[in-house]
């Protein structure tokens, strides 16, 4: 029993290796997923170098007191030490006996390269000679030197990479040298020499020599970097909260380049581009694990498989050490089997001795997602249910874009590894700068590096594809694409570019920036021109899982379409129903619009309604064919919702253009454009208020309705399910009244043909005040339709399409999560949908609710409209099977 009043001691340090761990691999929030994994392999009995985690509650704390550390954790950490030394029977900056220790990152959501990383820290000239002669190899060990030298100068003191690496190629070409592993003990010792100069020179100060002072500034540049630039954009982009912070891990060192039986790589454990079940990676001997990811050397493949493949002839690591290529296919097979996932793993080969540096959860393609998630169901690994939770919704848009068109003319540039899958057509840029800059002009762009770095992430994100001359399949610019399910291709050796000239020569042409190519990131190659595309088919696996996401998920899912091209695309990707048909695009046709502006331009309803007679015919076919296509699928139809003036030119040039065209009067046109005119259309004459005033408009659209309902019907022995909708109520008077009319219409058309037209009448809410009074409104309702979109604009008093230009720093700057435009607000504009259902339901408890907004196509808002009890989400057709799969996963989620 402890003392009465006794405090508890935070414990923020936490120890694994040597057969045992402090943590697991639930511990995640708290040891960051590379810390957790590190405990977890340790616990499993797998070889892993010891070490210690300073937990993401020391980031926190770190950034909560201005960039202090809590009391007690010095003492943590050296008592940590002191541990560490014991495992590993070396002591930490003995010139003897030297403990050389790697600081990582390493927070609880996977963010490659995003964050800093220092190899061999606790070396200085006492230590590196211990290491030579503990070694018995002094080239290693001043190789070791002059790489922490170089690390540690950019990550810790600003002293860039290129400023040193400079220095090197000056060295190498000077004295005849190409390879770095060209280079003897005796020029590393001479390039340590320079790089320290340089130091001095740039910094004012000597490059530190003390081993507890290295690991200290190292560890405080870890926490740094959780809020640099690069870390920043990498979270926006994949929804990480700031206030999670990121983990250090400080490992002790085992050296992948002590010689010929040495080696780093890194491997999956499936093939994360097409999710085949075959190894997949790279490796490179005599190397440290930067090597690998920074493609500065181009690695070699695991197998032998592989490297027939890549018509590679250097050795594969199966065949290079085929006692350590077994005892790697072991533990990968072990640590799948404990994950039930793919993974993505690390290791180094130190004096033909296997360590395992690191294990996750792999990132993958989407198209690997489904078959590794259908494949190991199928396994019994996962259950189905897990298979459906384990494909990111937000991946989708890789499997429904085009691919190139395999009898399409092309024009070979290059070819190089296959290293993201997809195809993309832009304008070459060679900075991530130029890349945003012309992106932002809407004007796709491929980004063409020698290699990428985590600087470029930003100009990355905004490009169609990626291509690096330099570099393997898991390089920085491979992992990070393959995130983003950006097509790219690595290691295109035969491209030569000249990124101050802006150009790059390949297959003896010249290509500039700004000309135009086409990137297969499935086959590695790159062309010269567009080449033509396909559109995708969603078979094979990808219609294995959502099928069980459609058994999973309990919410409909509709496409909001309006012509015959979009409604049959949005039936081929799983549409249950058209949850918003907005009847005004129908009109903007070159045939229609003229007799849209006539009866505009009618000065008495008898003119209006001679003008909307003459209508009533396209609009009549276009729902024949909408229900036609949708056979005994709910439509729900939107009545005219724009104010009137979009339909008129503006201009003076317009206006004698169409007068010309269409024979109306010039002067009629101007004035009635003139009269139109509003300050503020958005909350001006539009919805339901044209109908209020000119009720024959919505009268001529339910009787084209209903006239389709009926030809339909005749046609084919469907009944087309009718949702009539209508806009922008905000009182109930306003729905009851029209209703009424839509009624009559109705009534008149029974009484004239003796078709008794089926339909449901509601409303879209979109207005705060219409959710308030939600249950008066009701009353006069079959249905509400939330549309998010305007409701979203009228709560926050944002304009949709001014907001964007500063919107990103209220989101930059931790103001709110996310865009409200693209994820639901939910607890301003979800409170209103919660009341407004809740109220809706206590008038009429079989009230159909559902949402029309680009929300609907959004994962995060599907798993509100869940949680809330809507009956179904509405969103565009190419959106539909990320709706589908969302509503799966909130269903599965709600039962847990």
């Amino acid at each position: 029993m402890g003392q009465a009043g006794a405090q508890t001691v935070t414990k923020w340090v936490y120890a694994f290796g040597g057969g045992s761990a402090d943590g697991d691999a639930g511990m995640r929030d708290l040891l960051g997923g590379k810390g957790a994994n590190l405990a977890e392999m340790s616990a499993l009995g797998l070889p892993v170098p010891p070490g210690f985690t300073l937990s993401t509650e020391v980031c926190t704390a770190y950034y909560d007191n201005d960039r202090a550390y809590p009391d007690g954790l010095d003492q943590q950490v050296a008592d940590a030490l002191k541990e560490l030394e014991a495992k590993s029977d070396k002591k930490f900056g003995d010139p003897a006996n030297p403990l050389l220790v790697s600081v990582r990152s390493g927070a609880r959501a996977s963010m490659p390269g995003m964050m800093d990383t220092v190899l061999n820290l606790g070396l200085n000239d006492e230590t590196a000679e211990g290491l030579a002669n503990l070694s018995g190899d002094r080239r290693f060990a001043l190789d070791s030197y002059r790489r922490f030298i170089q690390m540690f100068s950019d990550v810790v003191l600003g002293v860039k990479h290129e400023h040193l690496e400079a220095l090197m190629e000056d060295y190498k070409e000077e004295n005849d040298l190409v390879a770095d592993t060209d280079l003897s003990a005796d020029d590393w010792a001479e390039i340590i020499n320079l790089y320290k100069a340089e130091v001095r020179k740039r910094l004012g100060r000597d490059f530190p020599t003390d081993p507890n002072e290295q690991l200290w500034a190292a560890i405080s540049a870890v926490f740094k970097s959780w809020m640099n630039d690069r870390a920043i954009t990498y979270r926006n982009l994949h929804d990480i909260p700031a206030e999670w912070g990121t983990a250090v891990n400080v490992q002790a060192m085992v050296f992948g380049n002590m010689g010929e039986d040495s080696a780093t790589g890194v491997a999956f454990t499936r093939n994360p581009s097409t999710g085949e079940r075959k190894l997949y990676g790279e490796f490179l001997i005599n190397a440290q694990g930067e090597d690998v990811v920074a493609g500065i050397r181009t690695p070699q493949s695991l197998t032998k498989e592989a490297r027939e493949e890549r018509k590679d002839n250097s050795p594969s690591l199966e065949e290079a050490m085929p006692e350590t290529y077994k005892e790697l296919l072991a533990v990968f097979d072990q640590l799948e089997r404990h994950y039930r996932d793919m993974q993505d793993i690390e290791f180094t080969v130190e004096k033909s001795r296997l360590w395992m540096l690191q294990t996750r959860n792999g990132k993958r393609t989407a198209k690997a997602a489904f078959k590794i998630a259908v494949d190991m169901a199928r396994e019994e690994l996962i259950s189905q249910d897990e298979a459906v939770l384990r494909v990111d919704p937000g991946q989708l848009d890789q499997l429904l874009h085009p691919t190139l068109d395999p009898d399409g003319p092309r024009d070979l540039l290059s070819k190089g590894l296959p290293a993201s899958p997809g195809a993309a057509v832009g304008e070459v840029v060679f900075s991530s700068e130029d890349a945003q800059k012309i992106s932002r002009e809407g004007r796709p762009v491929i980004l063409v590096r020698p290699v990428t770095t985590p600087e470029d992430i930003h100009g990355m994100h905004v490009s169609q594809a990626i291509v690096t001359s330099q570099g393997g399949m898991t390089s920085h610019a491979a992992v990070v694409a393959r995130g983003m399910g950006t097509p790219c291709v690595c290691g295109a050796g035969d491209i030569r570019i000249d990124v101050k000239a802006g150009v790059f020569k390949a297959a003896g042409r010249e290509v500039k920036a700004g000309e135009i190519i086409t990137v297969d990131g499935a086959t590695g190659e790159v062309f010269l021109g567009e080449v033509a595309m396909i559109e995708p088919e969603l078979t094979g696996d990808f219609a294995i899982l959502m099928a069980w996401a459609d058994e999973a998920r309990r919410l409909g899912v509709r496409a909001n379409a309006e012509t015959p091209s979009d409604v049959r695309t949005a039936k081929s990707f799983g549409a249950e129903g058209i949850g918003l048909c907005r009847t005004e695009h129908m009109f903007f046709d070159a045939e229609r619009i003229s007799k849209m502006r006539e009866m505009i331009l009618s000065k008495d309803e008898a003119g209006r309604r001679a003008a909307l007679d003459k209508l009533l015919p396209f609009q009549r076919a276009d729902f024949e064919e909408i229900f036609t296509i949708m056979e005994d699928r709910p439509c729900t139809i939107r009545l005219l919702d724009p104010p009137l003036h979009e339909f008129l030119p503006h201009t003076e040039e317009d206006v004698a253009e169409v007068a010309e065209a269409t024979g109306l009067p010039r002067d009629a046109l101007m004035q009635r454009a003139s009269e139109l005119h509003e300050e503020n259309p958005m909350l001006g004459h539009r919805g339901c208020r044209l109908a209020i005033t000119y009720p024959e408009i919505y009268e001529m659209q339910a009787r084209a309705i209903f006239e389709a309902q009926a030809a339909v019907q005749k046609a084919t022995g469907v009944m087309p399910l009718v949702e009539i909708m209508i806009p922008l109520v905000g009182f109930a008077s306003e729905l009851a009244l029209l209703r009424s009319k839509i009624d009559a219409v109705a009534a008149a058309l029974s009484k004239e043909t003796g078709f008794s037209p089926e339909y449901l009448v509601g409303t879209m809410i979109e207005l705060p005040r219409a959710a308030v009074r939600a249950d008066e409104i009701a009353t006069h309702a079959d249905f509400f339709s939330f549309g998010t979109n305007d409701l979203t604009q009228t709560t926050l008093g944002l304009s949709r399409d001014d907001s964007a230009r500063f919107m990103s720093a209220y989101v930059d700057g931790g103001l709110i999560e996310r865009d409200p435009f693209q994820t639901l607000d939910k607890s301003g504009v979800g409170d209103l949908i919660r009341l407004a259902a809740a109220r809706g339901r206590t008038v009429k408890s079989g009230l159909k609710l559902g949402i029309c907004g680009e929300h609907g196509g959004d994962p995060s808002s599907v798993d509100f409209c869940d949680e809330v009890g809507l009956d179904y989400v509405s969103c565009s057709p190419y959106r539909l099977p990320i709706a589908r799969l969302s509503a799966a996963q909130a269903s599965l989620r709600a039962r847990k």
